[in-house]
């Protein structure tokens, strides 16, 4: 049966407890579970959901009253609220706004993941589904255990080979999705049945000549049809969960701690290296985004991120071309005209977010495959509005910019002619027309202020990463 925050809260395991007065969606189905961070997530709800976020961007009383709003106006269920990370309670300013708009708050103990509550919602569907499943199929309990036991849609198709006697294949556009035979399909020995899936999948249902059909194709028709829009549906709920913790981990809107448990969830791990595959068509981007991938990367964790399929592998960088290519081919058979941008190999999150600034780079090219090639700052800068390489450049030079505004001197100018100069003191001195013993009184300054000692390679790399990043800033605003 599908489950209701009343339900959740008698589930002792959770420790969730009620945070709130209002119960006026007690008792109604939870949707989905949508995990968030955002300050304004309306637009990514469809109602019927139960909102799960530890309020880290929600600091202020406005702020946590305005979340409550514009989740109440999605037409949400209720909140969850994670404490224990951002929050030690739920925000006092959080509860009154849910109470005067009737929203139901419950409260997530630190020592209960998200994903946990994910999880039961999403298994009490699935008993929903396969309760109705049962009832459809209590005639033809032949191939409903074949797909009910765990063998899947191979496994029922099959028996139905079985029961009939015959080749079983079926496809979707020109990919195979099953095929018992080598043989190539032919109008001429093959009988062709259309399955009904409310999308214009061209799916059909294949059955080698002669075979003797005593009614059980059209049952079979029936079920490979509920089973296929079950495997999609399935399909688009993982993802849509994989893509919002994506999401937050490419925005850079997690510590790294949380993202690293965040992906752990969703099956990755970011302890080891990691491709990204981005999978991008303005055209068939609906069809894109629930397609099944070829059975290499069956196993691969497949997200949604904004109107584009992202494939995750653990790989090296080695593998991942011929893998490219192999889901190039698929999506071209399954007539999805799209081009496949490829990542580097990368570990921790912050890797993760570079292969997909890198894979999506590389999708820009327009080629049906495209290899991946050093990403420059200005790709990355104009990637996204997210990446938070310019707060990174502020942080850095700002002291050395307030320095030199008040006191006249030119710290940013000697840092620049140092790092250009490859760190010569002879060099800056010659170029600023300086005494040595000033160029480095300056750089002294620059390392008090900043954090940063010129001299040392990693701190040098961040002071011109900074300085980069700022001039490609002024040049992009």
């Amino acid at each position: 049966m599908a489950i209701s925050l009343a339900t959740l809260l008698g589930v002792h395991s959770l420790h969730l407890s009620n945070a709130g007065l209002a119960e006026t969606t007690w008792h109604e189905d939870i949707n989905w579970v949508a995990v968030t961070e955002l300050e304004d997530p309306q637009r990514f709800l469809s109602g019927g959901e139960l909102v799960l976020t530890t309020g880290m961007r929600l600091r202020s009383a406005p702020e946590q009253r305005r979340f409550v709003r514009q989740v109440q106006r999605a037409g949400a269920v209720g909140i969850g609220f994670g404490t224990g990370l951002t929050h030690d309670a739920v925000p006092p300013a959080l509860i009154a706004e849910a109470n005067r708009w009737g929203l139901p708050i419950v409260q997530v103990p630190y020592e209960t993941p998200f994903i946990a509550i994910g999880k039961l919602v999403a298994e009490a569907q699935a008993a929903d589904h396969v309760a109705k499943l049962e009832r459809l199929i209590a005639g033809h309990q032949v191939l409903a255990r074949a797909l009910l036991t765990g063998g899947g849609l191979a496994q029922l198709l099959k028996h139905l080979g079985g029961m009939l006697r015959t080749e079983i294949a079926l496809t979707q556009f020109t990919a195979h999705l099953y095929n018992s035979s080598s043989e190539l399909l032919s109008a001429d020995t093959w009988s062709s049945y259309p399955i009904p899936t409310g999308r214009r999948d061209a799916c059909t249902l294949w059955v080698r000549q002669p075979f003797e059909d005593s009614g059980i194709i059209g049952y079979a028709q029936n079920l490979i049809s509920v089973e296929l829009n079950n495997m999609v549906k399935q399909r688009q709920a993982q993802r849509a969960l994989c893509g919002q913790v994506l999401e937050d981990v490419i925005h850079g809107a997690l510590e790294t701690s949380e993202a690293q448990r965040r992906l752990a969830g969703v099956g990755l791990n970011s302890t080891r290296k990691n491709v990204v595959l981005l999978a991008v068509s303005a055209a068939h981007h609906k069809a894109l985004v629930s397609t099944s991938v070829p059975q290499p990367l069956e196993n691969a964790v497949a997200a949604v991120v904004g109107k584009d399929l992202v494939v995750v592998i653990n790989d090296d960088g080695g593998a991942a071309p011929a893998l490219a290519r192999r889901l190039s081919d698929h999506l071209a058979e399954a007539g999805i005209h799209a081009t496949i941008g490829i990542g580097g190999g990368y570990t921790k999150p912050n890797g993760l977010r570079w292969s997909y600034f890198e894979a999506r780079d590389a999708a820009s090219h327009g080629l049906p495959v495209n290899e991946p090639e050093r990403l420059s700052l200005t790709s990355l800068l104009l990637a996204s509005e997210d990446v938070p390489l310019a707060d990174m450049a502020h942080e850095s030079l700002n002291p050395l910019r307030a320095f030199d505004a008040a006191h006249g001197a030119e710290l940013v100018t000697t840092l620049e002619s140092y790092l250009n100069n490859n760190g010569s003191v002879a060099a800056v001195a010659e170029a600023l027309t300086l005494h040595r013993n000033t160029v480095r009184y300056r750089l002294a300054q620059i390392t008090e202020l900043t954090g940063y000692d010129p001299s040392v390679t990693a701190d040098r790399v961040q002071l011109w990463l900074s300085l980069a990043v700022s001039r490609l800033g002024a040049r992009h605003p």
